[in-house]
């Protein structure tokens, strides 16, 4: 496939967290899977954590917004707090206008704590994403903090099972 814009968004407020460990892997993962040629990119969001919910957030946080808004693919991952997404991420994504999204693959991706917080990145991840605009073709990815010592057999198996439809996706919006 041509040059794709593959941007991970890390919703973790810990600098190199798991999450943004899981996240390149799945993202690298992805973009062998369906044959993307650019390397993903990232944005980590606990860089961008104190300025986030300022009035003028600064350069930074418009420099980020901006890296989206070019970005072709998004995997945007979080770990669960409270069942859902992290509060920076959505603090961050609610800087978006509506619609911002439209024309964007979109990859959710959530680290679990506990096996029955699985549901999350369907349940509580998709739906914000549509909402922004974006294409959500295959299933998140919930992954266990357990699973992350077989990181790169599990990141392999599910770019395996969703490189397809993210590359058919990624045809229809760029026919559009």
């Amino acid at each position: 496939m041509g040059d794709v814009s593959f941007l991970v968004i890390i919703g973790n407020p810990r600098p190199h967290s798991r999450t943004a460990t899981a996240a390149v892997a799945a993202a690298r993962a992805v973009a062998d899977a369906a044959g993307l040629s650019s390397a993903p990119e990232t944005i980590d969001l606990s860089d961008l954590a104190p300025r986030l919910l300022a009035a003028d957030p600064g350069p930074d946080v418009a420099a980020a917004l901006e890296r989206v808004a070019a970005a072709d693919v998004l995997l945007i991952a979080s770990p669960t707090y409270k069942g859902t997404y992290t509060g920076l991420l959505k603090s961050f994504l609610d800087r978006l206008p509506g619609g911002a999204l439209t024309g964007k693959v979109a990859l959710p991706l959530l680290v679990l704590g506990a096996p029955q917080h699985a549901l999350a990145v369907e349940v509580h991840l998709r739906p914000l994403l549509v909402e922004l605009g974006a294409t959500v073709p295959t299933p998140g990815l919930a992954l266990l903090e357990s699973d992350l010592d077989r990181l790169d057999s599990v990141t392999a198996e599910w770019a395996g099972r969703v490189a397809s439809a993210a590359r058919g996706a990624l045809r229809a919006e760029a026919s559009r």
